[in-house]
């Protein structure tokens, strides 16, 4: 007979992790395990593009909880194991060494995956992605290796968040960096034309080139090592070592092979129950209903992973549970320090309105649609993201001209005291 728990977590991550720590937070004495594949206990990945990618940031500090947090909550975490299927009859999991464990709930943490570049070339020697914590630290041996040779010469494929923070990790460690964008400007499809010019002309004053309308066409390389990137009007650049940044994508065998419905990542409602009611799916993977959209979304950012995971957690303890907030995320690039709240790249707007001075870049612009606030985004600007959360939150009409004024409380406009 296999060993059974009464909450299994498939995946060991930053959602699994507030799961569990949920779960006891709220009383929960059942037994809870989480099943990682990685050899690690749960971390944080923002630090591997930012702050623990330029080493200022402790190894330790990446991880959710003290190593001793587990045992001394009863939590069963299993390192450097592989799930390789759902068996929904028998309400077991198995392990790729043909273990089984039995579950009451199962939550599925599955997360993502980065994209690999579809070229010829690409697994040559000197081409990293950034996912896990040991890209991470292959990167930043990368970063040394290259510099002392004196030929640092990056190439970063992907103009989003990864890729300018990385490009960013790159010059602070000297290094000679390129950034190839197919799209006109680098996150434009998140942030709009307003302000996706901004970033672009931030790395363009730390010496970037940035490139921008341009795709690759395959990478080259000298004995096994990447020398190029060859792009698709023919020019070519050379290259010491290519970042590969395109976006990742939703880790979903396990629930198809399963059954469960798939469709843009794991569907799950708002409670992040899917169709089998003994299944949740939260964080990278889980494409749930939004109360606040009327509509399934999936988000891949940090913040919605520690809310899926406590949302998670009291759904399995029948609470009605669900997460109305906005996504929220952050950056940090050169001198620039960024929040951002809300649906800009779900949603579409009508206009940008800004408070403070774009031109040092010190201010919090607002994106509107329908004469209401959809997000907002402080640049350099501290301790008002909560006052832009709420101000989404409230669907109020605003009178831009005020929302433009820095003397005028956001709490005003927002409708709270």
């Amino acid at each position: 007979m296999s060993p059974s728990s009464d909450v299994v977590v498939v995946g060991a991550g930053l959602c699994a992790a507030f799961a569990a720590q949920t779960l006891r937070e709220e009383g929960f004495a059942g037994s809870v395990v989480l099943l990682g594949a990685e050899p690690h206990r749960p971390y944080e990945r923002p630090p591997l593009s930012k702050g623990y990618l330029q080493g200022s940031t402790e190894r330790e500090k990446v991880f959710v909880h003290p190593e001793g947090w587990y045992r001394e909550h009863d939590v069963e975490l299993r390192t450097a194991v592989e799930v390789t299927a759902v068996d929904r009859q028998a309400g077991e999991v198995v392990l790729a060494d043909g273990e089984r464990r039995g579950y009451e709930q199962l939550l599925l943490a599955t997360g993502a995956e980065p994209r690999r570049l579809e070229v010829d070339g690409a697994d040559l020697h000197g081409v990293h992605l950034l996912r896990r914590l040991e890209d991470s630290d292959a990167i930043r041996e990368a970063f040394a290796e290259v510099a002392a040779a004196g030929q640092g010469r990056v190439v970063i494929v992907g103009g989003g968040w990864i890729g300018l923070e990385t490009a960013a990790a790159a010059r602070a460690a000297g290094l000679d960096v390129t950034v190839l964008e197919q799209d006109r400007l680098p996150l434009l499809r998140v942030l709009g034309p307003e302000m996706a010019q901004m970033f672009a002309d931030l790395h363009r004053q730390h010496a970037v080139d940035l490139r921008c309308g341009v795709a690759v066409a395959a990478l080259t390389g000298t004995h096994g090592r990447v020398s190029g990137v060859r792009l698709r009007d023919g020019r070519l650049l050379p290259a010491n070592l290519v970042l590969v940044g395109v976006g990742v994508v939703p880790r979903t065998a396990l629930a198809e092979a399963a059954g469960l419905e798939v469709s843009g990542g794991v569907v799950v409602d708002a409670h992040l129950r899917t169709t089998d009611p003994r299944i949740l799916a939260a964080g990278d993977v889980a494409n749930a209903y939004s109360t606040v959209l009327g509509r399934h979304v999936r988000v891949e950012h940090w913040a919605n992973a520690r809310r899926q995971g406590a949302v998670a957690a009291r759904s399995i303890l029948g609470q009605d549970a669900v997460d109305v907030r906005p996504p929220y995320f952050f950056t940090d690039q050169y001198d620039l320090g960024m929040e951002y709240t809300g649906y800009v790249g779900t949603e579409g707007y009508e206009r940008v309105v800004v408070r403070g001075r774009l031109a040092s870049r010190e201010f919090v612009a607002f994106w509107l649609a329908g004469g209401r606030v959809i997000a907002g985004m402080n640049v350099n600007i501290w301790d008002v993201a909560d006052q832009v959360e709420r101000l989404v939150l409230s669907r109020a009409a605003v009178d831009p001209e005020r929302l433009a004024d820095p003397a005028v409380p956001l709490q005003e406009l927002a409708g709270t005291p």
